[in-house]
C-alpha cells in the first residue's frame, strides 16, 4: 500500500527540507565550498572585511583541504548520506502517515550542493506547499541551526517565495530517545572492536565539532545541548565505561571551546591509557570531521602517544533505529501540529542578529519571546 501512495497519488508532496553544512562532493568544488563557509559572518564572523577576506582565507586553505579530501577518496559523503537517510525517512512517513503523503525530502546544505536556491525552485517545481525545515543537526547552535535557517529566511525574501510554502521547524532533537537509541547501537558496535576482556576498560570519548567560546558566552545552547546527548547516551548504554566530552575542528587563533580532542589524545597518552573508542557525537553521517580528522590524524597522534587501541565507531550513517527515529520525529512534529521547539524564539542573552528566530509565513501565529 505505501508503494502505491507514493507512485500514483497527485497530491503536493509535504516537503522535508533537510538542512545541513554540506561539503564538496568532489575535489574542484572544495575552493566554492570553502569560500560559502568563510563569507558566512554567523559561523565564523571576520566584521565589515569578510566579503573580502573570507574569500583569500578560503583560496589560502583549498590546497590543504583539496588534499584531505582526496585522502578519504576524492569528496565528502554527505550529500549520499543525507539521500539515503531522506529516502529511509519519507518511505516510512508514507506507511506511518498516509494522510500527509507523499513526504519528500529535498537537501538544503549550506555551502555546497545542492544549496538553499535549488531545493527551493524544486520544490516550488513539484508543487508544494506544506514545508517542514528539519535540521540536521541534533544539537542547535545559531552558528549551524540558526546560519541555516536565516539563510533559508533571506533566500526565500530574494526569490520572491516567501508566500509560496507554509513553514514549522525541527530545530533541535539531541534528546529523543529513538536518536539516543541509535547512537547507543554505533557505540555498542565500536566497542565490539576491542577484545571482550579489554571492553570494560575502554574509554568512550565523546568528540563533538567545537565553537569558538565567544559563541558559548553569548548564550549558545549548544555545548548544553551536546552534553545532554552524551549522558542520554551513557544512560542508555547502562556500561561501566569512563566517558568524556571533548571538542575538535577549532579554526584560528581565538578561543575555543574545550578541551579539545587531540589534547585529550595527548593526555591520556601521557598517563598511560590504552584502549580509546572516538565517537563522532554531533554529526549524522561521516564526512571530513570523521574519515580524516579522526580516523587519519586523531589515530596518529593516538599512536604517536602509545595508545595502542584507537578505535572510531560507525557514523550513524545507514543506521535502521536512525531511520525510525527520523520518522518518528517527523510525524510527532505533525500530528501535534507543531511549530518549533519551546527554545526556537529564546534568543541568546547576547544576540546581535535581528534576523535570528525569524519564521517567514509559518503554518500558525508565531512572536519571538520579547
Amino acid at each position: 500500500m505505501a508503494a502505491v501512495i507514493r507512485n500514483s497519488t497527485k497530491r503536493a508532496p509535504t516537503a522535508i527540507a533537510m538542512m545541513n553544512m554540506g561539503g564538496p562532493s568532489t575535489l574542484d568544488e572544495v575552493q566554492g565550498f570553502l569560500t560559502n563557509l568563510f563569507t558566512d559572518p554567523e559561523i565564523i564572523p571576520m566584521g565589515p572585511v569578510q566579503n573580502v577576506v573570507g574569500p583569500y582565507v578560503a583560496k589560502r586553505r583549498t590546497p590543504k583541504i583539496r588534499d584531505q579530501y582526496a585522502a578519504i577518496g576524492g569528496g565528502s559523503p554527505i550529500l549520499k548520506w543525507t539521500n539515503i537517510q531522506g529516502e529511509a525517512m519519507c518511505k516510512l512517513l508514507d506507511e506511518m502517515r498516509p494522510e500527509s503523503a507523499p513526504h519528500k525530502h529535498y537537501v538544503f546544505f549550506r555551502y555546497a550542493n545542492p544549496l538553499t536556491e535549488v531545493s527551493l525552485k524544486q520544490m516550488k517545481e513539484d508543487g508544494v506547499e506544506r514545508a517542514i525545515a528539519f535540521s540536521q543537526y541534533p544539537q542547535w547552535s545559531c552558528t549551524t541551526s540558526g546560519s541555516s535557517m536565516n539563510h533559508l529566511w533571506r533566500e526565500l525574501d530574494r526569490l520572491k517565495m516567501t508566500d509560496n510554502f507554509k513553514w514549522s521547524l525541527i530545530d533541535r532533537w539531541n534528546t529523543h530517545p529513538g536518536y539516543v537509541k541509535a547512537v547507543a547501537n554505533r557505540v555498542r558496535q565500536g566497542l565490539e572492536q576491542f577484545a571482550p576482556e579489554d571492553r570494560d576498560k575502554v574509554i568512550v570519548m565523546f568528540s563533538a565539532h567545537s565553537v569558538p567560546m565567544n559563541v558559548v558566552n553569548r548564550g549558545d545552547s549548544y555545548t548544553k545541548e551536546i552534553a545532554s546527548t552524551t549522558e542520554h547516551v551513557m544512560k542508555e548504554l547502562g556500561l561501566k565505561n569512563a566517558h568524556i566530552l571533548s571538542w575538535q575542528s577549532k579554526v584560528g587563533y581565538l578561543p575555543w571551546m574545550g578541551p579539545s580532542t587531540s589534547n585529550v589524545i595527548k593526555g591520556f597518552g601521557e598517563q598511560g591509557k590504552k584502549h580509546v573508542l572516538a565517537v563522532p557525537i554531533a554529526f549524522t553521517s561521516d564526512h571530513i570531521e570523521t574519515l580524516f580528522e579522526i580516523d587519519i590524524e586523531y589515530a596518529e597522534e593516538a599512536h604517536e602517544v602509545g595508545i595502542t587501541h584507537f578505535k572510531r565507531c560507525p557514523s550513524l550513517n545507514d543506521e535502521p533505529v536512525l531511520f525510525q527515529a527520523m520518522a518518528d520525529i517527523v510525524k510527532d512534529h505533525l500530528d501535534t501540529n507543531s511549530l518549533h521547539s519551546p527554545q526556537y524564539p529564546l534568543n541568546c542573552p547576547g544576540c546581535t542578529n535581528p534576523m535570528c528566530r525569524t519564521i517567514k509565513n509559518p503554518i500558525s501565529p508565531y512572536s519571538k519571546l520579547l
